[in-house]
């Protein structure tokens, strides 16, 4: 290549990566969370729930807000113990919550899904572990063969939590690692040996829980390329079913312990999109299907296999092959995804208590959708799930077309220029190689966004 030539390729990239700067929402639920309110009540959550018809598949997530250290990258709703009494005072709350939502709910609706995050649902002592899921099991029609997923910190796991998850059920664990190198760890106060990992791996498959995701991270202070494909080739030793890496969204005036990062080591957006472009590639020359934007997965796992068959969806756990038209969330500050609307329980744990000792629905906030706000959703999800979406199709049950678009469409043409997106009649697609500008293209279509002071994660 000449001098001209690479001069060409790397303002190319430049440029690409300056467009993927812009600041957009990562798309698992829409609207998105800053456009909930305080009109959405419990008392209105609860006649949502009571009208969800007999049959329904459920799926539900449980929130355990604690953690021992905090990762200073995290960007959930969690607090740091340094004693077990606030844990467990927290799980009765959430035993009567349970209690509570399944009595409203009513017996009848299988679940089909269930997800316990963080936190760290690993911080929960064996017993209490084998107590909450008893609890759902008790409250909620757990379906046979169910999905069964927490996600787990492999840093001081033992043997007694590992048997307490088998013993519950549990069969796919989400290993958190973010990166390998001790520099950045000690950056993000995240220090993870990665034999440390490697040992709860071994103990998670020894004891039967053998589908297993690694959750990694780009874009963290000090992490460069060599960084990445250390850690992907670190990883990829585990031979884990799926992958997922994500970029690392800074919001220091949204989570306070962010400014105990140092901005002036963070990765500039040219070095963002290299990671990521060196993470896909890694991934997928290691036989991983890459899955929408971020996901990767073996070619025989449910999740490649529902995105070959045009099935795969998203939550607030990122891609699922979870079908299920009502998600209910339990525990501060999670999120209900009901056919509708959504609703978000208070974030506090006072608050949240004060609710649930009332005998009421914790919820905080919530949209109702409207008919365009569920056409709108349909459009991203399939944007965000299969980098394409025929607009007339989607539009059909809405009594709408591709031509009711005319406006998203002609906002697509800086994108068109860039090679980010291709329109072809009522067909919007995303070229595989422009996958990381998925969600600036799902953008055009959320007529909340100019509305809204959120300031959200970089694009890529």
């Amino acid at each position: 290549m000449t001098s001209a030539e690479n001069t060409f390729q790397s303002e190319k990239m430049q440029s690409t990566a300056d467009l993927l700067s812009a600041r957009v929402p990562r798309y698992t639920s829409y609207p998105t969370a800053p456009h909930f309110h305080a009109g959405v009540t419990g008392e209105i959550f609860r006649g949502w729930l009571s009208a969800l018809p007999q049959g329904m598949p459920l799926s539900l997530y449980l929130h355990v807000p604690f953690c021992d250290t905090l990762c200073w990258f995290c960007g959930c709703h969690t607090k740091v113990v340094n004693h077990y009494t606030p844990v467990a005072a927290y799980l009765e709350l959430m035993f009567k919550e349970i209690e509570t939502t399944g009595a409203i709910v009513g017996r009848g609706h299988p679940v089909t899904h269930i997800h316990w995050g963080g936190g760290s649902p690993t911080m929960l002592s064996p017993d209490d572990v084998r107590k909450t899921a008893a609890a759902l099991a008790s409250h909620f029609e757990i379906a046979p063969g169910a999905e069964f997923a927490v996600e787990i910190d492999p840093r001081g796991l033992k043997d007694e939590m590992v048997a307490a998850l088998a013993a519950a059920g549990v069969n796919r664990a989400s290993v958190g690692v973010q990166d390998c190198d001790d520099k950045v760890q000690r950056a993000i106060n995240r220090i993870q040996p990665f034999e440390e990992t490697r040992a709860a791996v071994e103990r998670l498959r020894a004891a039967g829980i053998n589908a297993l995701n690694i959750d990694l991270i780009y874009g963290l202070p000090y992490q460069t390329q060599a960084h990445v494909a250390h850690t992907i080739e670190m990883s990829l030793s585990l031979a884990p079913q799926r992958f997922a890496v994500f970029g690392y969204a800074h919001v220091p005036h949204f989570k306070k312990h962010m400014q105990l990062i140092d901005e002036s080591a963070l990765p500039n957006a040219e070095e963002r999109l290299a990671q990521f472009e060196l993470a896909h590639a890694m991934l997928s020359s290691s036989g991983y299907v890459p899955i929408g934007l971020d996901h990767f997965a073996r070619p025989g796992d449910t999740l490649a296999l529902a995105q070959k068959a045009g099935t795969l969806a998203r939550n607030f756990q990122g891609y699922t092959t979870d079908a299920a038209p009502a998600l209910i969330g339990l525990g501060a500050s999670s999120i209900s995804a009901l056919p509708q609307g959504y609703a978000q329980n208070k974030t506090e744990v006072p608050d949240y208590r004060a609710a649930i000792l009332a005998g009421e629905p914790a919820v905080a906030r919530g949209i109702a959708l409207s008919d365009d706000d569920r056409l709108r959703r349909a459009i991203i999800e399939r944007l965000m799930c299969d980098l394409e979406v025929d607009l007339d199709a989607v539009s059909a049950p809405f009594g709408k077309s591709a031509a009711d678009f005319r406006a998203e469409r002609d906002a697509l043409a800086p994108f068109v220029a860039q090679g980010f997106v291709e329109i072809a009649g009522p067909r919007l697609i995303v070229p595989p190689a422009a996958r990381a500008a998925v969600r600036l293209v799902a953008a055009a279509f959320d007529i909340y966004l100019a509305k809204s002071s959120a300031v959200h994660a970089v694009a890529v």
